[in-house]
């Protein structure tokens, strides 16, 4: 038996995704910039995705700029955008719960005299917007902050924020990799400027992003090669993985609202079950404003790592936080900024589930884990001793 507990880090592929890519693999494999018949098959399959993505959104087709991934998308965005108006304004915000595709983007742009603020959260992770106005003004070129959050599964009050970008000038992105395709998100009825998506959260391919450029929003391209994707970001296009990328949200208009409560309620039993046979775990993250597939746990007096490990070897498949730093040894930046101890943040595993997650896969992890624990916790009482 196995429990994959890990879709925030990625989905498995839909296999009808799967299959919507095999002919762009194999006898439709033309570049989608040549003008023969391959190559014009290629391109109707990267229009067709276009399309379908932009519907999804309720904007145009052209508004769409692919890209690699959520981590090309947010750099996209935020360095575009910054060093695109760096001569009138050299401000840029940020929450201090950003993925690092946003953070680290941040510190490289403070390097080279861009000022930065990092806005606060509070405890239950939610963006404190007085102080994100007080930081906004007139030299800020943008607001980035994303709409829910990896770890936590928190959602953020994007639409207040686009308000407070807007009323001093600046532009505002928002990284919703984690919240497309499991929350409405309309860019033009919420005030968002720029969009980040990513396949690979929504049971599609890796290696395809998407970044959504309201009109008239300028920013600098960070490749420069040929004129694909309106010069914005210029290669050769993953034909591929854009198909899959495409079909992967044609089906999530095919998913009925009864899959998210059935989600939902398999996130909620885990936590009641794990509740029962380990009284002292501590929920991360606003109880109320969560996307129902996401449960971030500490587990006081263990390790998370230590913990991850032997959930592997139970074939139990979790996070101690964003997949992206998994080589890490530093605690969550995210629970540190919601004012979690560092020995809470390092205990800390987040669980998210996804389509096919299976109430047999839930079971399992309520009855292994409350063993496991039990287990680490007595050694660690020996060691101690």
């Amino acid at each position: 038996m196995e429990a994959y507990l890990d879709y925030n880090a990625t989905s498995p592929i839909d296999p009808r995704v799967a299959e919507a890519m095999r002919p762009y693999l194999e006898s439709t494999f033309g570049n989608a910039s040549s003008f023969h018949q391959k190559g014009q098959a290629a391109r109707h399959a990267v229009e067709t995705a276009r399309e379908k993505i932009a519907e999804m959104l309720q904007v145009e087709p052209g508004d769409i700029i692919f890209t690699s991934g959520g981590t090309e998308s947010d750099n996209l965005a935020v360095r575009g955008a910054v060093m695109e108006h760096m001569l009138k304004r050299r401000h840029l915000v940020v929450s201090t719960i950003e993925h690092q595709a946003v953070l680290y983007v941040a510190k490289h742009l403070e390097k080279r005299g861009v000022r930065v603020s990092y806005v606060p959260v509070d405890a239950n992770g939610v963006v404190n917007l007085k102080a994100l106005e007080g930081a906004v003004t007139d030299e800020t070129a943008l607001v980035s902050l994303m709409h829910v959050n990896n770890e936590t599964g928190v959602i953020q009050p994007i639409e207040e924020a686009a308000k407070i970008a807007h009323a001093k000038g600046a532009y505002f992105h928002v990284d919703a990799v984690q919240s497309f395709g499991k929350l409405p998100i309309h860019p033009e009825e919420l005030g968002i400027d720029l969009l980040t998506i990513s396949a690979h959260k929504i049971c599609g391919p890796k290696g395809a992003g998407a970044l959504y450029l309201k009109k008239g929003v300028k920013i600098q391209a960070l490749l420069h090669g040929g004129h694909q994707e309106k010069n914005i970001r210029p290669g050769t296009e993953n034909v591929a993985a854009i198909a899959g990328f495409g079909k992967a949200v044609e089906l999530l208009g095919q998913t009925p609202a009864e899959e998210q409560s059935r989600v939902r309620k398999l996130r909620d039993r885990l936590h009641e079950g794990l509740k029962k046979s380990v009284p002292d775990i501590r929920l991360n993250g606003d109880e109320s404003k969560r996307i129902y597939n996401t449960l971030n746990l500490s587990f006081p007096g263990l390790d998370g790592e230590t913990l991850l490990m032997n959930l592997d070897l139970k074939n139990i498949y979790v996070s101690t936080g964003s997949a992206c730093t998994a080589g890490s040894v530093e605690p969550s930046h995210v629970l540190l900024a919601m004012g979690l101890e560092e020995k809470l943040a390092r205990a800390a595993i987040r669980f998210s589930l996804g389509r096919f997650t299976t109430e047999a896969e839930i079971e399992y992890a309520i009855q292994e884990i409350p063993n496991i624990i039990t287990r680490l916790r007595k050694s660690s009482t020996v060691k101690k001793s």
